[in-house]
């Protein structure tokens, strides 16, 4: 009987530690950078909705939301120009977000690295899942909020975002657009 009780105490206790913060949209930035033989592209997303599960200093689990129609260029300043290559991106060709709106990174757990929290997950894009392991830094948390940084470099062709890629297609020139492209997150969530 002892035994079952210090159980069912440990267990209560544990779950007592798990603590859940809900991603602020508005005080979290997604900036992503896209490369090309020409140059490069860079922008904007915004996040959706989500919440962060943590037990002690480690993320245990959760998800982040990504409105994908929120995407924006910032470094094209001709707005003819802006307003075509964000459509383009929108469109079947990279994104397709009149089919798939949304983008959603889901948590699994993380660890403590000496370097900050190496984090593993499931992101969904245009309908497809690959796990992904990155870090994050700059973690901070407090009883009421928690902020972290990180830097994903992605294969977008794993997702099957193959236009301009030269792993496809040959021949491509100066329309050649790197299969790599990173996205750096400056995450705040709140109780």
């Amino acid at each position: 009987m002892k035994i079952l009780i210090a159980a069912v105490l440990t267990v209560t206790s544990l779950g007592a530690l798990a603590q859940t913060y809900n991603v602020n949209p508005g005080e979290t930035k997604i900036v992503y950078v896209g490369k090309k033989v020409t140059g490069e592209h860079t922008g904007n997303l915004t996040a959706k909705s989500g919440k962060l599960t943590l037990k002690g200093e480690e993320i245990s689990g959760g998800e982040i939301v990504v409105d994908m129609n929120t995407l924006t260029s910032t470094d094209i300043t001709d707005a003819e120009y802006n307003t075509k290559y964000v459509g383009h991106m929108k469109s079947e060709d990279f994104f397709n977000t009149a089919k798939f709106p949304e983008a959603k990174l889901v948590i699994k757990n993380s660890k403590k690295t000496n370097k900050g929290l190496e984090v593993k997950g499931d992101l969904t894009i245009i309908g497809q899942t690959k796990p992904v392991t990155f870090l994050v830094t700059d973690f901070k948390k407090t009883e009421s909020a928690v902020s972290g940084k990180s830097n994903l470099t992605l294969n977008r062709t794993l997702w099957g975002l193959k236009y301009g890629s030269t792993s496809f297609f040959k021949g491509l020139g100066d329309k050649a657009i790197n299969d790599e492209f990173t996205l750096a997150i400056d995450l705040s969530a709140k109780k």
